[in-house]
């Protein structure tokens, strides 16, 4: 296979011996090409923003406050570096905080080979993965956060059309990139309008506003 047309995946784990299994099982897949490996947060920035991976493999042991602030850094990136969390099973997997500080998914270690494999090309195609372990810690906080946003809030809130149409791209999971192509707008303007719009509708970050948008029927264009 061209290397075009591989996915690129950079694995950081500050266990030695888990980055090397997971690199030799990825190198068993033709459509996978693994190509670079991190042991610090630190260096996981770096070489991401030297790199430019499609994926990034996060393990969650490395998700500090200096970890988690990377990896919103990273999730900013141009080049769209999508992250996917692994987990220990016996430990409390907290998803809606990884999907918040940019995680594209959560995938339990003990997984089977081809669900990892599975995850990763998920993602990649732009969409969200989560690990059967780690569905009842989403539902729990789906829960509360729609919870929250009917408390005080049963009339849809006043919005302009574009920010309608704003909310509904972010609900879809488009990018600020892919946002600004489809309106021809700037990223920077994107920007300020998801800025205003969380002020607006009372979120604080893209996680709750798309569980907004569901709550109160703003998902679909006007």
């Amino acid at each position: 296979m061209n290397s075009a047309q591989q996915i690129r995946i950079l694995i950081a784990d500050d266990r030695g011996i888990q980055r090397d299994g997971i690199q030799r099982l990825l190198e068993s897949e033709p459509d996978f090409l693994v190509v670079g490996h991190a042991a610090t947060t630190a260096e996981a920035l770096r070489l991401a923003q030297q790199l430019q991976p499609d994926v990034l493999l996060l393990a969650k042991s490395m998700l500090g406050a200096y970890g988690k602030e990377a990896l919103r850094e990273i999730a900013a990136m141009e080049s769209q570096v999508r992250t996917l969390l692994m987990t220990d099973r016996d430990h409390e997997t907290d998803v809606v905080s990884a999907l918040e500080i940019g995680a594209c998914g959560v995938i339990a270690r003990d997984s089977e080979s081809n669900m990892l494999f599975r995850g990763i090309r998920k993602v990649m195609d732009g969409e969200y993965w989560i690990s059967r372990s780690s569905v009842g810690d989403l539902v729990r906080a789906v829960k509360r956060l729609l919870g929250h946003a009917l408390e005080g809030q049963t009339k849809k809130p006043n919005i302009t059309p574009r920010q309608h149409e704003i909310i509904a791209s972010v609900a879809a999971g488009r990018s600020n990139k892919q946002i600004a192509q489809q309106f021809s707008l700037s990223e920077e303007t994107v920007k300020r309008h998801l800025t205003n719009i969380f002020g607006r509708v009372g979120v604080s970050n893209r996680v709750e506003l798309a569980l907004f948008a569901v709550q109160h029927d703003l998902n679909v264009a006007p």
